[in-house]
Parts: C-alpha cells; structure tokens; sequence
C-alpha cells in the first residue's frame, strides 16, 4: 500500500517540498517515518492547498512551513495544535459532548483573541475552533481573520444557523477546512443522539454549503463501541462517500463525562487496530480519506500529546490537556496561556496511547462532583497518574538525555510536594 500511495504523492510531496524546502534538513529517521506516515493517506488538491488530513496544515501552507521550521528543526518545547472554544451556547444536547456542564465567564472577542496569538507564539501551527456551536459566536469572522495565515485554522461545527454568507465570510478570512458532526447514517438515529430534531438536516444543508464554495469538507464522526464491533463504520462510510466529502474524521466515545466513566462503553486495544486497517483499507481506495484519531495518537505513530503538544481552552477560559480532559490547570482570564502551559506541560510526558482511555477511572476518584476538577483536585489526580511508554514518533523524536522536561516529570513524580 505505501508504495502505490507514494507514487501517487510524489508530485504533490515535491510541490510541498518546493514550498518548505527545510524539510530537506531534518533529521533523516524522523524524515523517513513521516514520509512513510504520509504514505497511509492520498494527499488531497483543495482550491490548490495540498492536505494530508484536517488534523495537519495543508503541506504547502506557512503554518506547515512553521511546524516543520519550529517542531521539527529548533525543537520547540512549546504545542503544535490546539484547540478553542468559541462559544458553549449549542442546540444540541449530545450525551456525549465533552463540554457538558462546563461553566464560568465567557471569554470575550479579545481575550480569545489574545489567546490564540499567545498560543502561536509558543508553537500552535494548528488551531481548531470548538464550542458549543461555534458559528454562534458572532465574532467568529473576526477572530478567524485575526489569527489565521500562518495557522491553519479548522472549524469543528454542527451546521446549525450556517447561511452561505457566513460560510464564504470564513473561508475568506482564513479557515481551512470543516468538519461537520454527522454521527450515523439515518436521520433518526443522528437526530436521537444529538437530542435535537433536525440535526441530520441541519448537517446535511452545512455540508452542501461548504462543498459549494469549494472547501475542504470533512464530517467529525464519534463511534460507539457497538457501532464498532457490529461492522456498521463501514456503512457509515459508504454513507459519507455518497455525500462526496473529503475526510471522515473518526473518533470513537472517549469517557470525558461521567455516564462514560464505564469499561463497558471504552474501546480495547483491537477496537481501535479494527478501525486502524479499516482506515489504511479506505484510503488506499481512495474515495474518501479516512482520518481516525486513534491512528494519529497510537503506539504506531505520534502516540497522546495531551498537555504536551495539544492544549485545549475551553469558552470561560479553563485550559486544559485536551478537549477530552475535564481537568483545570489555569484560566486565560487570569494568567497568560503561556504561563499555564508551561506548569502544566510539567506534569505531561507524551505516552503511547489516549491518556483519557487510560485515566477515566482517576477521574471518578478526584472529581467531588465536578465537572471539571479544579486546581487541587487536578494537581491530585496527577499524582497518581502513571504515564506508558512513547510512542514510535517519540522515540525518534527525543532522546532521553536531551528531553529535560521529561526529567522534570520524573523528578516532580518522585517528590510530589516540590516545584520543578
């Protein structure tokens, strides 16, 4: 497969290649694993910006051209994606938003603002805009146009209250792919899961808009294990092709609210190696590119960056590891997200696999009824957190000897009560 793949990505690998021609200076293994890494996919030619997938700028971007510049060549202790949310107004009701219940002041135009442009000072290249619905923020243009051209900017969303004005007022002001939320293939079953009537339509309509002004359209899909283990991702799938998408990007429940706090409802191991080959098996096809996180983050690849190269900013401000961790290590309104980042990158070693997967059980101990664990409680829960292996990226990425911050996690490990 990675050799009929590659020769399909060889033109436009050189045209990348062209655009960010310090590619050529990294380090040789790490330049062969994600040119092999690259190979799984079929590097896609969208009004002539050339994507791998949505979870990465578009390779002939100044955002790739900063991620190869500030990651892979100067090493930046700083993340590469992050994620922020607009707005925690929504429509929907889904049982398993990772958003549910979060509370506070919300984040004004400028405080998001400033935020963003703090994040990419300390690395961000990748920036995905979140809520609640985030077109309900009506300042949504505006922050776009203010943050984007050298960070690619993707917009998570549901469709809801779209017109095609507001969509060719955020493709021109800078973002670079959407994915819409789209769950299962019948209106019914995507209308019961989202607890809103209409959602599907909704969906549909946001999908059409897009493809009309000629973006790059993708649907966020979350799996259940049942969905999973019954075979039905594929009729998804076939669903989605027929909608003449770009990408399905693929999650399956992560157990971020406390009705998922269940062994029942987390995928295994060979869960997630089932839907790993159902991706390579679709874009070798080539009909539609398949995007599942679960790939992205594995063992296999670049393993869980929660907290370490990916932060989440939640509306009122709470950051967090990533959008699917209900833990609080600061407040934007409060204190700078630099500042924030760096105490809690502390605590955050890379590992091989989904860190909340893993955790969600500590959470139910520290929680006290929270949605979010405060401070203390965070700070608490990390004590006990025991953190794998890294993952195959990693291990050519770092060297022990050269990766002080991961001395630092094992010495704030060893003495819990000590600042690092």
């Amino acid at each position: 497969m990675s050799v009929m793949l590659g020769l399909k990505n060889a033109v436009p690998l050189t045209r990348a290649i062209w655009s960010t021609p310090q590619l050529l200076r990294v380090n040789p293994s790490i330049l062969w694993f994600l040119s092999s890494y690259m190979n799984r996919f079929q590097i896609r030619d969208v009004d002539n910006h050339l994507i791998l997938h949505s979870h990465l700028p578009h390779l002939n971007s100044q955002a790739y051209t900063r991620f190869v510049k500030e990651h892979l060549l100067a090493r930046t202790l700083g993340p590469s994606h992050a994620q922020i949310g607009l707005t925690n107004a929504c429509p929907q009701n889904c049982a398993c938003c990772y958003n549910k219940n979060r509370k506070g002041r919300v984040m004004d135009k400028d405080t998001i603002i400033e935020t963003a442009r703090g994040l990419k000072e300390i690395g961000v290249v990748w920036l995905g805009f979140t809520g609640g619905e985030p077109l309900l923020n009506k300042d949504i243009v505006e922050i776009t146009d203010s943050i984007s051209g050298d960070c690619a900017i993707k917009l998570f969303t549901t469709g809801c209250t779209l017109t095609k004005s507001l969509a060719s007022d955020l493709k021109n002001a800078g973002i670079f792919s959407v994915s819409v939320s789209l769950d299962h293939w019948t209106e019914e079953k995507h209308d019961a899961g989202r607890g809103y009537k209409g959602a599907f339509k909704e969906a549909l309509k946001a999908i059409d808009i897009f493809k009309s002004l000629g973006m790059d359209v993708g649907v966020s899909a979350v799996l259940s294990r049942e969905m999973i283990r019954n075979n039905q991702t594929e009729e998804f799938l076939h669903f989605l092709i027929s909608l003449g998408i770009n990408e399905a990007w693929l999650s399956e429940v992560k157990p971020s609210v406390e009705a998922f706090w269940n062994e029942d409802v987390v995928i295994t191991e060979e869960d997630r190696l089932k839907l790993v080959k159902l991706q390579d098996r679709y874009n070798k096809e080539g009909k539609i590119t398949v995007n599942y996180l679960g790939h992205f983050e594995g063992k296999e690849c670049f393993g869980c960056n929660a907290g370490h190269k990916m932060v989440y900013v939640d509306a009122f401000g709470d950051v967090s590891p990533c959008v699917f961790t209900p833990m609080r290590f600061g407040n934007v309104q409060q204190e700078p997200i630099q500042d924030i980042f760096a105490g809690m990158k502390r605590h955050f070693p890379s590992e091989n696999g989904c860190f909340i997967n893993k955790n969600y059980r500590l959470l139910g101990k520290y929680s006290g009824g929270q949605t979010v664990l405060d401070e203390t409680a965070t700070l608490k829960m990390m004590e006990e957190v025991r953190f794998g292996p890294l993952s195959s990226f990693s291990q050519l990425y770092y060297r022990p000897e050269k990766r002080p911050e991961l001395m630092a996690v094992k010495e704030l490990k060893n003495n819990p009560g000590e600042t690092v």
